[in-house]
C-alpha cells in the first residue's frame, strides 16, 4: 500500500489541537468575511451541552479543518483553508467562557488563555483573522474593545456566548468543549489546496431538510424499530406526498406553529421539526408519526382534488389550487377538521371560498400575498370569529376592488370568467380579448373605422383596457382559433355558437370599444363581488400591517437606507420607530413597565437580554440601578426577542409593524 505525501489527515481532539504550542493559525486574504450568526451559535453551544453531559466515552465531531504548512509566513505555522467559520466561532466562545471566570476560577482560566493566545506572545491570538477585520476579533477575544456602539458579528456572537454561560456552568462547557474533535487536514507543499477544498465543499448533494428530518426520526431506534417507523409512516408519507414532500413538510409545520417557516440557507424546516417535535420516548415517536402520516393522506388529495369524494368539495379545492400551494397549512388544518367531524361541510366550504375572495381580491389591487397563512392558522387556533375578523382585516373591501377591476389586467382570468359565465371545466375554453391587446392596422371595432383612424389617445386606451375584465370572455378552443385577431363585426358570428351564454349577449352588440368595456366592467364587477365576498364586520382592510409574529427576520437593512419600519402600531398607539434595534428597545423597556413579571420570567427562560450587571463591553441601556438591557445584538436575534417576549406576555396580537417600501422588497 502507498502512503500519501502531500496530504496528512489525523483525527484529533480540537480543543488540544488549538492549545499546542506550536500552533498558530492565519486566514488568507482570499477567505470570505465570518458569517455565523446567533442562530449557528445556539446551535454550536446546545452541541457542547449535549455532550458535556455523557459519559466520558462520548465525543461530538465538528468536520474537517483544512489547513496549510507555510513556514515563510510571519504570523503563523498553518494557512487555514477550510474552518474558518467554525474556529473563529469556537474561539469567541471560549473568550466569553474565559472573561466569565477570570476572577473566580484563575485556574480554568489559565487553560482558557492557552487556547485564545499565542505561546510566544500574550498579546496576540492563536487564530488571525483577515487583516481588514483582525483589529475586531483580536479586540474581542483579548477584551480591548473601545467603541462601545459598533457593530459586528464577532461582538454579536460573543454577546450572546456571554449572555449564556455563567460561571456556575463554565466546568461543564469546558468539558464539552473538550469533547470536540474534528479531522485535521495538513497541506504539503506540492498539494493543490484548491482541489482538495473544492472536493471537501462540492462532493456530493447536501441533505435536504425533508432527509434530515428522515434521520432525525430514525437515528437511535434500534433497527427493528427503524423498520417499523419506516415502512409503518415514512414511506406512506412518501407515496402521499412524492415530490412534494419538501413542501408537506413545511406545510405541516407552518399549521402546526402558526408562524412562517423559511427555507432559505439554514435548513429551516429542519430546524423548525426539530423545536416542534422533540421526543421523550417511542411512544411520543409513534403518536407524533400517526399525525403526520394522516396529514400526508390529506395533503395527497389537496396535490389532486379529484380524490375528494364529494364534488362541492372537490371543486373547492381545485379552485384554491389556482393560487398554487402557499394556503395548504390552512386548508390542510380545515380539511382534518371536516373529516374528524370537528366542522361542517359549509364551514369547509366557507373557508375555501374565503381564501379565495383574499388571494384573488389581494392580486386585483396589487399588494403582496406572501406571509398570510400563518396569522390566519393562528386566528383559527382561536375559532371561528377570530378566523372571520382576520379574513376581513386583510381582505380588500368592495371600494377597492371596483376600482382597480376598471383598470388592472386581471389575474387567474380562465379562473374568474369561468365562474362568473359558469363555465364548469374551463379547460377546453381559450381567454377570448374582445379588443385584442395589439390590435392591426385594420381592426375594427364599429365596421366604420380602422384602428389607423383611431387618435393615439384612443389607440392607448383601448390598448390599456385590453386586459381588464370588462374586454374578455371565455370562447371554446376552436371558436377561440377562428376569430383571433379578428375585428369586432367579424367576431359576432363565431359568438353566437358559442355554448357560453353571455357570448350571444356580445354577440347582438353593433359595436365594441372602451365605453362598452366600461358598462360590461361594472356589470361583471357587480358578479365578482357576489361570487368573492369579503367577509362584513363593518371593518376597513389594513393589509399594509404586519403582525409582529409574521415580522421578517432578517440581519438588517442596507447601507444608506434610512428606515425598515414606517411605523409601529403597538396596542392601538402610533410609535414612530424605524427599525428593528429601536423597536427591541422600546418594547422591552415597555415591558418593564407594563408586563415586568413576564419580562423577567422570558429573559430567565433565554439568557437575556436583561442582565443585573454590565457584564462586558457593548451598547447597554439602564431599566433602573440594578438592572441593564443589552442592546448590541444583531437584529435577527432582536427581533426574534421582540416577538418571543410579545408572545410571552399575551400582546402579540395586537402589536404590527408597517414596512417602508425597501422593508417590503427585501
Amino acid at each position: 500500500m502507498s502512503t500519501a505525501t502531500n496530504v496528512e489527515a489525523t483525527a484529533v481532539s480540537t480543543i488540544e489541537w488549538l492549545s499546542e504550542d506550536s500552533t498558530t493559525i492565519v486566514v488568507p486574504v482570499y477567505q470570505r468575511q465570518y458569517r455565523w450568526d446567533i442562530g449557528g451559535c445556539e446551535k454550536l453551544l446546545s452541541d457542547i451541552r449535549a455532550v458535556a453531559a455523557e459519559d466520558d466515552t462520548h465525543r461530538h465531531f465538528i468536520g474537517s479543518i483544512l489547513s496549510a504548512e507555510d513556514h515563510a509566513h510571519p504570523d503563523a505555522d498553518l494557512i487555514l483553508i477550510d474552518g474558518q467559520q467554525r474556529i473563529t466561532t469556537l474561539m469567541l466562545l471560549i473568550a466569553a467562557l474565559h472573561h466569565s471566570v477570570r476572577d473566580a476560577d484563575p485556574d480554568l482560566a489559565e487553560e482558557l488563555g492557552r487556547v485564545l493566545v499565542r505561546a510566544d506572545d500574550p498579546g496576540r491570538t492563536r487564530l488571525r483573522p483577515h487583516e481588514a477585520w483582525a483589529h475586531l476579533f483580536e479586540s474581542v477575544v483579548l477584551d480591548r474593545r473601545e467603541d462601545l456602539d459598533r457593530e459586528s458579528r464577532f461582538d454579536d456572537n460573543y454577546a450572546f456566548f456571554r449572555s449564556q454561560v455563567h460561571p456556575e456552568e463554565a466546568a461543564d462547557i469546558w468539558r464539552g468543549l473538550k469533547r470536540l474533535e474534528h479531522v485535521s487536514i495538513t497541506l504539503g507543499a506540492a498539494a493543490s489546496a484548491q482541489q482538495i477544498f473544492e472536493s471537501l465543499n462540492s462532493t456530493g448533494e447536501p441533505l435536504r431538510d425533508h432527509e434530515l428530518i428522515h434521520n432525525y426520526v430514525l437515528m437511535g431506534l434500534s433497527h427493528a424499530e427503524q423498520e417499523r417507523v419506516e415502512n409503518d409512516y415514512w414511506l406512506p408519507i412518501e407515496r402521499n406526498t412524492g415530490e412534494a414532500i419538501g413542501a408537506f413538510w413545511r406545510h405541516l409545520l407552518i399549521m402546526a406553529t402558526g408562524r412562517e417557516v423559511t427555507v432559505d440557507g439554514e435548513h429551516g424546516v429542519y430546524g423548525a421539526f426539530r423545536r416542534e417535535f422533540p421526543f421523550t420516548g417511542l411512544d411520543d415517536l409513534h403518536r407524533h408519526a400517526r399525525g403526520w402520516r394522516e396529514f400526508s393522506e390529506l395533503y395527497r388529495v389537496l396535490l389532486d382534488p379529484s380524490r375528494e369524494e364529494d364534488p362541492e368539495i372537490r371543486r373547492q379545492l381545485a379552485y384554491v389550487n389556482t393560487f398554487g400551494r402557499s394556503t395548504y397549512p390552512l386548508v390542510l388544518r380545515a380539511y382534518r377538521d371536516y373529516q374528524q367531524g370537528a366542522i361542517d361541510k359549509d364551514e369547509l366550504i366557507l373557508t375555501l371560498e374565503r381564501i379565495q375572495s383574499l388571494l384573488l381580491r389581494r392580486a386585483i389591487v396589487g399588494v403582496p400575498n406572501e406571509r398570510l397563512i400563518a396569522r390566519l392558522c393562528r386566528a383559527r387556533v382561536e375559532g371561528s370569529d377570530a378566523l372571520r375578523r382576520a379574513f376581513t382585516r386583510i381582505t380588500p373591501s368592495d371600494e377597492r376592488v371596483r376600482v382597480a377591476l376598471k383598470f388592472t389586467d386581471l389575474p387567474h382570468a380562465a379562473y374568474v370568467l369561468g365562474r362568473i359565465q359558469q363555465v364548469a371545466d374551463p379547460s377546453g375554453f381559450d381567454v377570448e380579448h374582445l379588443v385584442p391587446p395589439m390590435p392591426h392596422d385594420g381592426w375594427t371595432g364599429d365596421g366604420v373605422r380602422a384602428w389607423n383612424d383611431y387618435t393615439e389617445d384612443e389607440q392607448n386606451s383601448h390598448r390599456a383596457l385590453a386586459g381588464t375584465l370588462g374586454n374578455l370572455t371565455l370562447l371554446e378552443q376552436p371558436l377561440a382559433e377562428r376569430v383571433y385577431g379578428a375585428s369586432f363585426p367579424d367576431k359576432r358570428e363565431v359568438y353566437r355558437r358559442s355554448a357560453v351564454a353571455e357570448n350571444a349577449t356580445l354577440a347582438g352588440l353593433d359595436a365594441w370599444g372602451t365605453a362598452a368595456i366600461a358598462e360590461r366592467t361594472a356589470a361583471l364587477t357587480d358578479a365578482f363581488v357576489q361570487i368573492w365576498r369579503r367577509p362584513d364586520l363593518g371593518e376597513i382592510d389594513d393589509d399594509g400591517l404586519t403582525p409582529i409574529l409574521d415580522a421578517v427576520r432578517r440581519r438588517g437593512f442596507p447601507t444608506g437606507w434610512e428606515r425598515e419600519f414606517d411605523y409601529v402600531e403597538y396596542r392601538g398607539e402610533h410609535w414612530e420607530v424605524y427599525d428593528v434595534k429601536y423597536l427591541f428597545n422600546r418594547v422591552f423597556r415597555r415591558g418593564w413597565t407594563d408586563t415586568r413579571e413576564a419580562l423577567l420570567a422570558y429573559s430567565a427562560e433565554h439568557g437575556g437580554p436583561i442582565y443585573e450587571a454590565k457584564a462586558w463591553k457593548g451598547q447597554w441601556d439602564d431599566l433602573d440601578e440594578d438592572h441593564f438591557l443589552y442592546m448590541g445584538w444583531d437584529s435577527k436575534y432582536m427581533m426574534g426577542a421582540i416577538q418571543g417576549l410579545l408572545e410571552r406576555s399575551g400582546l402579540a396580537a395586537e402589536v404590527f409593524v408597517k414596512y417602508s417600501y425597501i422593508g417590503n422588497v427585501m
